[in-house]
């Protein structure tokens, strides 16, 4: 576990390179693209001030309100699977901190950003998105928000079934977005996009 209790503000770099090394590498996340990004971000800056000694940890971050930073695997992850290039458009529902967007902001030409509560309600506009990200993990997909993605389009998410938690990657071919399970990891859920409560006898 990596903490920068009681450290200088120039003490978050040396975190950053040791969560580096020290998490993401030894876990498998080695693209450079992918490293470089994480590098330039300061996960410090995405949580409360009191709780920026914990920015670094290898776990999610309460930033209140029932919402989290993700641990740095999951972005690493996800990063990774999604591969986003300069020439995507990209949507990102974020989980509150902002860190996801600016991530994929060093590395994509295209960031539109939008909360769990547009994207479970909002329309599915022109479906021209050409990378779907999810900070969470949900238990289903509203089709509001898959219909936002260009056929062809990639999507990672998190999904969660009976309180497991896994990192999932989707593409959309003829109007239907098919998921496949990567790994299972711990991931905030978003309650947003719980899935509606039937009888049960």
């Amino acid at each position: 576990m990596t903490t920068v209790q009681d450290r200088p503000v120039d003490g978050f770099a040396a975190a950053r390179r040791a969560m580096i090394d020290c998490q993401l590498r030894v876990s498998g996340v080695n693209e450079e693209y992918v490293l470089t990004a994480i590098n330039k971000v300061g996960r410090e800056h995405h949580v409360p001030e009191s709780a920026q000694a914990l920015a670094y940890i290898d776990r999610a971050v309460s930033l209140g309100n029932g919402q989290f930073l993700a641990a740095p695997l999951f972005y690493g992850q996800t990063l990774t699977e999604a591969a986003p290039k300069a020439e995507d458009k990209v949507l990102i529902v974020d989980g509150g901190s902002g860190y996801l967007p600016a991530l994929v902001r060093t590395i994509a030409g295209s960031v539109d950003v939008i909360d769990a509560t547009e994207a479970t309600r909002g329309t599915a506009g022109n479906g021209d998105y050409t990378l779907l990200l999810i900070d969470g993990a949900i238990e289903e997909l509203p089709d509001n928000l898959s219909g936002r993605l260009a056929d062809n389009g990639r999507l990672v998410t998190g999904i969660v079934d009976r309180g497991v938690t896994r990192l999932t990657v989707g593409r959309k071919a003829a109007g239907e977005v098919a998921l496949l399970t990567i790994i299972e990891m711990g991931i905030p859920v978003l309650p947003e996009f719980a899935r509606p409560k039937g009888w049960s006898f």
